[in-house]
């Protein structure tokens, strides 16, 4: 596709990246350790065990105690027993040991969530939480027929995304669009409905093998561990694409255990990623009547993958475009691996200064706070080169590391047309900058984290090149089936720093907005691993949104017996005494009256 600036027109100041501000605010809440690692382990046999060892427990399998905690740090569960199976078979054991015993188990990952998803405040004593990153990390590529939409790749669930995407890379492989924290494990992606960024750009023609949707829709088939009625145990048992039951499986919150996957893959392709801050947010995000070129619509039609990060109270975004090019542009910068945002862990002192006085209540400096975070990556984007790269796709498209801030995230999605794209994003941001600043003249800044706006495409199931395949039913990129033309997901990221007063009242207020307002225009979405149903008293304490609206935007426009009931219904078939449930779960995944 042709180039979305002149070469000539270099930025003349780079701007600020969303995971700059997490690695200033990090300094500023004194989060000094240089990677995010879960607390300590305490093995089951040391005298230092503070609570009582489960009963009967399986010989063989690794078993300590670990204080749980998600990566926001919201939730921060003591007093849990972990093992670390060595194989799909002792998952199996472990399975059928806490069905006898009154026991749970919740399979866990990197933790890479902001979500009580793996386990929520409050979670009993009698939970064992089934660590997948020590053993079940296996990673298989079968790059067989890549031409064609034929290769493949199997994965265990520990298996991290940078691991897998650079074995992909290796042989000469790749994915359209995936989460940029590669530290991630491929079990919390496929359990949440991980997705990336990307349509096609105009003229542009879906490579075989690759999807605009979540990578769960790539999954060909997979291994989970599930009650079988024949033996009354838990047994493995493998689903393929076309299998009705997998449908609830292949976006699952975790509610079963997969022990392994097989995904479709497809060539690898070079991607060049360019940064400007210079155009300004009203034209960005102008009403589609007056909408020009530098709109998000003509960028997303220019070069298919846009990530647009806007901070509060600034004039122009941090608009990264990453345009499919084959050869390297002789402006553009090689990379040859990821991560190359370097500047994202060195903390400005008067960042870190800022933050501090908004965390210590001085408010009123958010403005200043989200200025100087766009200074800073002016800067480090000069410093570093990295303004206008060029490199394979995993190499440009991971970009953040686990030494962010613990901010918190609300995202929601809207699947409209994609005629409808600039009007559902010009909407948003007319609602957006009127609610801070009504917040902000009685003096609350709920918003001190920048907002991010991704494109992408649906769960299109022929993308998997398995005919007759079945879709996600709780996936949020799924089509609805009464809306054919509804063809197209627009992503809004709205973050903050946790402890920020208000933030909850004003992510559920913008909750409410989204189904109000885009209802007959797109179907509204939570993003599964960020927070959703929020209120004054917290995320996820909605229940209205909890027992109705969320369940109803699964169910709205699909087929009769194919929707929310079914995939709970599916769930509970296959895990009748809700060996893999959690009381978070237990509240969510109920049948929608």
């Amino acid at each position: 596709m042709g180039q979305v600036r002149n070469d000539s027109d270099h930025p003349d100041s780079p701007t600020l990246s969303r995971r700059a501000l997490l690695g200033a605010g990090a300094a500023a809440l004194a989060a000094t350790a240089a990677q995010w690692t879960p607390l300590g382990r305490i093995a089951a046999a040391s005298a230092a065990t503070t609570i009582p060892a489960p009963p009967q427990f399986p010989a063989g399998i690794a078993l300590y105690q670990q204080t749980f905690q998600n990566w926001s740090e919201e939730v921060v569960v003591e007093g849990l027993w972990s093992a670390s199976p060595a194989s799909a078979a002792d998952v199996v054991t472990l399975a059928n040991w806490a069905h006898a015993n009154g026991w749970r188990l919740r399979p866990r990952g990197g933790g890479y969530s902001w979500s009580p998803l793996v386990a929520p405040a409050g979670t009993p004593a009698n939970v064992l939480l089934v660590d997948t990153t020590t053993h079940l990390t296996g990673i298989s590529v079968n790059a067989t027929g890549a031409s064609s939409g034929q290769a493949s790749v199997t994965v265990q669930p520990g298996a991290t995304m940078d691991n897998v995407l650079g074995t992909l890379k290796s042989a000469g492989l790749g994915l359209t669009g995936f989460p940029v924290l590669g530290a991630a494990t491929v079990g919390g992606v496929l359990a949440t409905g991980g997705r990336g960024t990307g349509v096609p750009a105009v003229g542009e023609t879906r490579l075989p093998g690759h999807t605009y949707g979540s990578v769960s829709n790539l999954i060909t088939s997979l291994t989970a561990v599930v009650w079988d009625p024949a033996q009354g145990a838990y047994a493995l048992r493998t689903f393929q694409r076309t299998d009705s039951q997998i449908q609830a499986l292949l976006v699952n919150l975790g509610r079963v255990l997969v022990t392994e996957a097989t995904l479709r893959v497809g060539p690898d392709q070079r991607l060049r990623c360019q940064s400007w801050f210079n155009v300004a947010a009203t034209d960005l995000f102008a009403p589609p009547a007056s909408a020009g070129s530098k709109s998000l619509a003509s960028y997303v039609d220019q070069c298919g993958r846009v990530v647009c990060i806007w901070f509060p109270f600034t004039s122009s975004p941090w608009l990264r475009l990453f345009t499919p090019t084959p050869n390297q542009p002789w402006v553009s910068r090689a990379v040859t691996g990821p991560y190359d945002f370097t500047f994202n862990d060195i903390v400005p002192k008067n960042v870190s200064d800022l933050l501090s006085q908004i965390v210590a209540g001085d408010a009123a400096a958010t403005p200043q706070f989200t200025a100087a975070q766009m200074d800073a990556i002016s800067a480090g984007l000069v410093a570093t080169g990295t303004w206008d790269i060029w490199g394979w796709s995993s190499d440009v498209l991971l970009y953040v590391r686990p030494t962010t801030l613990r901010i918190t995230s609300t995202c929601c999605n809207v699947v409209t047309t994609r005629a409808n794209v600039q009007r559902v994003v010009s909407d948003f941001y007319a609602e957006y900058s009127a609610k801070l600043a009504a917040y902000a003249a009685q003096g609350l800044y709920p918003m001190n984290a920048p907002l991010e706006i991704r494109v992408t495409g649906l769960d299109q199931t022929g993308d998997c090149n398995v005919p007759g395949a079945l879709g996600a039913q709780l996936s949020p990129l799924r089509p609805r089936t009464d809306h054919p033309e509804w063809d197209t997901a627009v992503w809004f990221d709205m973050t903050t720093v946790p402890i920020t007063p208000g933030c909850h009242q004003f992510t559920g207020e913008m909750e409410a907005w989204f189904r109000s307002h885009y209802a007959g225009v797109g179907a509204v979405h939570h993003e599964w691993p960020k927070e959703w149903a929020n209120s004054p008293s917290g995320a996820w304490t909605d229940t209205t949104a909890i027992g109705s609206a969320i369940p109803a935007s699964f169910t709205d426009g699909q087929a009769s017996g194919d929707g929310w009931n079914a995939a709970v219904a599916t769930l509970t078939a296959l895990d009748p005494g809700g060996v893999f449930g959690s009381p978070f779960l237990d509240q969510v995944l109920v049948p929608m009256a």
